[in-house]
């Protein structure tokens, strides 16, 4: 490796690196070489859209997830339940079980962070 990027570090821009696998900066879907990959967590800088909407609900959630709200406002179903996030640093964790979907009321900017990384929830291209 070269000498402004050692063997075993990756700096990067979240803002930048984001639009490379659907917003996911860190998983078990990125090269094994590369410091970005964990089999113990995914993380991912989640740009959307006002009326950005998950397309459907996942169901059989085998990962804890946490969701943390840098900018906007943001709404994510759980069963039985809405949860907003209005202001930065709101936040909202579900367990493994907790189907979910989730809403961009405003465009916003989220951060999630799920463990384990499984495989079979890989991004698509």
């Amino acid at each position: 490796m070269s000498e402004d990027r050692p063997e075993g570090v990756y700096v990067g821009n979240a803002g930048r690196d984001a639009v490379l696998d659907r917003g996911w900066l860190l998983g078990h879907f990125k090269d094994p070489e590369d410091p970005r990959h964990s089999t113990d967590v995914e993380i991912k800088w989640g740009l959307h859209p006002r009326g950005d909407e998950r397309a459907d609900w996942v169901r059989g959630e085998e990962r804890t997830a946490l969701q943390v709200l840098i900018s906007g406002r943001f709404r994510v179903e759980l069963p039985g339940r809405s949860v907003v996030l209005a202001e930065p640093g709101d936040y909202v964790v579900w367990g493994r079980g907790v189907d979910h979907s989730w809403f961009a009321e405003e465009e916003s900017v989220v951060l999630t962070v799920r463990w384990p990384s499984v495989p079979g929830y890989g991004v698509e291209g």
